[in-house]
């Protein structure tokens, strides 16, 4: 990671955090979500910044549905700058709008608007001319569903010429940006490039990049790689997760570091790409590829992976037969060397199998951050971790007569077994095999020697250290909490690895209660801060929703644990968790779903007018068109039917996707998030014959300045539950079609 240091008076021609900074303050000031006052306002500044550098700024606006069913109107903010040659551009992307209701977008994305902007300034200032052209994107409604990036790549021309993306992202507020490569095919030539644009702190690896395409996330990048086969590389910061999408995504909380972290990559990569042949990036080949101090980025091809796995297994079989002929080691001391290994991989691995789920039993209020990663959830790590080494160093000194070498056989056993299952089922890990050699090379010591030198030792550890350290920690910044396994278990196997240096250590027992202590002390201190206090403020939601076919309104909550400026609506109330209600297909990110329901006193809420433009029957096929017009101030519709098959289907002249339909498992058939209160228009075909029912849930984020309502401010001590509908004022109507 790079150091902050202020330098706003760096030269013109260099990348300046504190000039970004200023950025991020200007388009951080307010919520800019989609249909939210401070959403033009963000835009306005962000072309003006454009203008003042000289280029020919324009916007692209247009209604797009995405992939997901969320609709919305985009717009997308887009300049170029020419290059001397004909070949592909380079495209650089971020997105300017804030996620729903909350948030005041400054870390995502303001952050890598900011990174966009300054670093275009500080390239211009070097006049120099590119062979390509560099398309700057700065797209809108990514949080809805990467609305913006679809009405891009499916209707702008610039479309056409893009060769490669990089794009800035954040989920969290701080740490390390990670590099993560998007491609269909092989990822070699991108490494090839990324290596030789020098950017000075890569934090990139093939594991990540492997886990990456398994999971479900997306950004702006995958609909240019999914649409229209463009590669391109996302750069994004993901600490501090528990500011992801809130209130607390503010100037204040961002990492200035990370905001570093990022202008280290965007001015390399503009200034190599900006001249590279971009019609040359596609390969059928993939590389391993992992970072370390000093030598940057690392990478092999695929073809070494076997070679390297049986070299390691080779000279493993030579190893065991000159240890037995030396008498070092001894077949039953060998087997019973398996007992530690195997028991405290076991001991660990429950421990951070049951880690989260215990957690959030002692403290449910943990329930209620949805990212799954706490305030004080590097108190955990650090103290789980700690826990796993005691055990190590406690379950190990029961054997200690064995003998190193004896011990060593089962740890390298462990590990060639799961750099077999790496090789095959999880390429990208495969430089996991590299420490298993350091490890390799201290048996051969302990076989020869009587008594290894300690320095020799301790080098052979370096390199599994430096690689996997950065998991322990990163697994649950990365995926939550409920990934502590992942920090205890590889806590265990690093410890393995670096076994022949732990046995030179003469207070064994010392370090073992030194470790249990620091387990004690950093628990005491998680448990300490295990509550919510004004910086660190408790998730909670209220919502009011008025259901029009029952004549009946309702107070109800996605709280597992209620706060008194919640409780005086709901305090008397059941859990609706055994509900069979149809406000549990309201859409959330988590599949978070409502746990408190009272009774609330009927408003006068006017509900949308629907007016049927059209019913006719075509062959075997029911058409229907309907116009759904707000009549107050709303920011989503949310549209659900029934289990009929609707074959077609289109808003304000958009059609859904054919593999949206024929794959959406919820009644949901769209979410409109509404600007400028517009209309709703929607065009449906249904096998003819077949009843349809539509239900309509509208919501207006005015809870609590809405003048029908007293609902008071939240306390300092608390935030509005990112993730789910909130702070809201809803409506349900339905529509039945025999």
């Amino acid at each position: 990671m790079p150091s902050y240091i202020p330098d706003a008076t760096l030269e013109d021609s260099q990348f300046s955090v504190d000039r970004a900074l200023e950025h991020v303050q200007n388009i951080s000031k307010t919520e800019h979500a989609v249909g939210f006052p401070g959403h033009t306002a963000t835009r306005a500044y962000i072309i003006s910044q454009l203008k003042k550098m000289g280029l020919e700024t324009s916007t692209q606006e247009g209604y797009t549905s995405g992939d997901w069913g969320n609709f919305s109107k985009a717009i997308n903010i887009l300049a170029k700058i020419r290059g001397s040659g004909t070949g592909k551009s380079l495209l650089l992307l971020s997105h300017y709008d804030s996620s729903p209701h909350s948030s005041f977008g400054a870390s995502d994305d303001g952050s890598g608007v900011a990174t966009l902007l300054e670093g275009v300034r500080a390239f211009l200032a070097r006049n120099t001319n590119p062979k390509n052209d560099i398309i700057i994107l700065i797209t809108d409604a990514e949080e809805l569903g990467l609305n913006g990036a679809d009405l891009f790549v499916s209707q702008h021309p610039w479309a056409r010429e893009v060769g490669l993306v990089l794009n800035f992202e954040a989920r969290g507020s701080g740490g390390p940006s990670y590099m993560l490569i998007e491609t269909n095919r092989g990822n070699a030539h991108l490494i090839r490039e990324f290596a030789a644009a020098m950017p000075q702190y890569p934090v990139a690896n093939s594991l990540a990049y492997s886990i990456y395409k398994m999971l479900p996330n997306n950004t702006d990048l995958t609909v240019f790689r999914e649409d229209r086969d463009i590669e391109g590389f996302n750069f994004a910061f993901i600490d501090d997760h528990y500011d992801y999408h809130t209130a607390l995504d503010k100037y204040e909380r961002l990492d200035k570091t990370s905001l570093a972290h990022q202008g280290t990559y965007l001015m390399p990569l503009l200034s190599h790409f900006g001249e590279a042949d971009l019609n040359n990036l596609k390969s059928l080949n993939d590389v391993v590829y992992f970072n370390i101090p000093v030598f940057a980025l690392v990478s092999y091809p695929f073809e070494w992976i076997w070679p390297m796995f049986i070299i390691a297994v080779l000279a493993f079989g030579v190893l065991l037969g000159y240890g037995v002929k030396r008498k070092k080691l001894h077949v039953k001391k060998v087997l019973t060397g398996f007992l530690p290994a195997l028991l405290t991989l076991l001991i660990n691995g429950l421990i951070g199998y049951f880690c989260w789920p215990a957690l959030k039993w002692w403290y449910p209020w943990y329930n209620d951050i949805l990212q799954g990663f706490t305030y004080n959830g590097h108190l955990y790590i650090f103290s789980f971790a700690m826990l796993a080494i005691g055990i190590c160093f406690f379950v190990y000194l029961r054997f200690k007569k064995l003998g190193t070498p004896n011990l060593l056989i089962a740890p390298i056993t462990i590990w060639l077994v799961l750099c077999f299952f790496i090789a095959n089922s999880l390429k990208g890990a495969s430089f996991f095999i590299i420490p298993v050699f350091g490890l390799l090379i201290a048996l051969l010591i302990y076989i020869k020697q009587e008594q290894p030198n300690p320095l020799l030792l301790s080098f052979l550890c370096i390199p599994a250290v430096v690689l996997y350290a950065p998991f322990i920690q990163g697994f649950p910044v990365g995926l939550g909490l409920e990934m502590m396994i992942a920090t205890t278990l590889l806590t265990t196997l690093l410890f393995l690895l670096v076994l022949p240096f732990f046995d030179i250590l003469k207070t064994k027992l010392g370090l073992s209660i030194l470790c249990f202590f620091l387990f004690v002390v950093y628990g005491i201190r998680s448990h300490i801060n295990s509550g919510f206090t004004n910086e660190r403020p408790k998730p909670s939601s209220l919502l009011y929703i008025y259901n029009a076919d029952t004549d009946a309104a309702e107070w109800v909550s996605y709280d597992n644990v209620l706060i008194e400026w919640n409780a005086q609506f709901l305090g008397d109330s059941e859990k609706a968790g055994k509900k069979e209600d149809t406000l549990k297909t309201i859409a959330s990110k988590y599949n978070t779903r409502f746990t408190y329901t009272s009774s609330a006193p009927k408003k006068d809420i006017p509900l949308p007018d629907i007016l049927v433009t059209q019913d006719t029957v075509q062959g075997n096929s029911r058409l229907l068109t309907l116009c759904v017009t707000p009549q107050r101030p709303v920011n989503r519709l949310e549209v659900f039917t029934n289990t009929v098959n609707i074959s077609k289907a289109a808003v304000n002249g958009v059609s859904l996707s054919d593999y949206y339909l024929e794959n959406r498992k919820s009644p949901k058939l769209l979410t409109h998030y509404i600007s400028n209160n517009d209309f709703t228009e929607l065009e449906l075909e249904i096998p003819k014959g077949e009843k349809l029912k539509l239900s309509f849930y509208e919501a207006s984020n005015d809870l609590l300045t809405h003048l029908q309502f007293s609902v008071p401010e939240r306390p300092q001590n608390s935030i509005p539950m990112p993730f789910v509908l909130n702070d809201a004022v809803m409506t349900i109507n339905s529509l039945e079609f025999e």
